[in-house]
């Protein structure tokens, strides 16, 4: 089996239930993981990644960690500092629409959403969790162009640097896909679902909020439907 492993934490995609799979099996085969420096879940988010981030990580004696799995804001360059080379990458994504959505119940209280009265009315300004969260958490400015060109080359980078890019919405094949990336037993990668939200709160949107909300995340949408495209030519 596999035992090193970087898995990309996007916000609000299933992503606490794939990461107790992978705490489960650290546990379970004695694996070190490389947790924020001075406590919390977090490694210093929304900055981009730096290794130094990582209790027990010094510059003078480079300690490499078999599992890096805590949000982050992706920066390859120094990921490559605290895991071993032969490092397996992975991530998650969710249909932009629904996170944006689960995203403006969740974090209703913080100043990306404070003054929006329904998601039929997107947030103005740049706040992170407001706009392209996706586009965020792999390292890249969520409010760059959409141009053909600048998507395409975002989808390069993120396929050069990720072996597998699992859909939330089909978790069960998601965890069959990475049962053999990693080549783990069956029982390895069965879960539980974590922070799932009640259905009282969730609604359904208008077909017309569902398009400017596309439109608003389009770099998201972007990433989304090319790697929804490219998980099912994998299955």
């Amino acid at each position: 089996p596999k035992t090193d492993i970087v898995f990309l934490k996007v916000h609000k995609s299933a992503s606490s239930t794939v990461m107790n799979i992978l705490f489960r099996f650290g546990e379970t085969h004695n694996l070190t993981f490389a947790f924020p420096r001075g406590g919390g879940f977090q490694l210093f988010y929304p900055y981009h990644f730096l290794a130094r981030f990582v209790h027990g990580f010094s510059p003078q004696s480079p300690r490499r960690f078999n599992i890096l799995c805590h949000h982050m804001r992706f920066l390859q360059p120094e990921v490559q500092k605290v895991v071993p080379s032969s490092a397996v990458y992975f991530s998650i994504l969710r249909n932009p629409v629904q996170l944006m959505e689960s995203s403006f119940v969740y974090y209703k209280g913080a100043s990306a959403f404070s003054r929006v009265r329904s998601l039929e009315d997107p947030p103005s300004g740049d706040r992170h969790y407001a706009r392209n969260l996706i586009t965020f958490d792999f390292g890249f400015n969520p409010d760059g162009d959409a141009s053909p060109e600048r998507v395409q080359l975002m989808l390069n980078a993120i396929e050069a640097s990720f072996d597998l890019v699992l859909i939330s919405e089909y978790f069960d094949e998601s965890m069959v896909l990475l049962k053999e990336l990693l080549c783990w037993d069956l029982d390895s990668v069965v879960s539980f679902p974590l922070n799932s939200r009640d259905s009282s709160t969730r609604s359904t949107l208008p077909g017309w909020a569902v398009e400017k909300l596309k439109a608003w995340n389009r770099l998201d949408w972007e990433i989304y439907t090319h790697f929804n495209r490219t998980f099912w030519e994998r299955i």
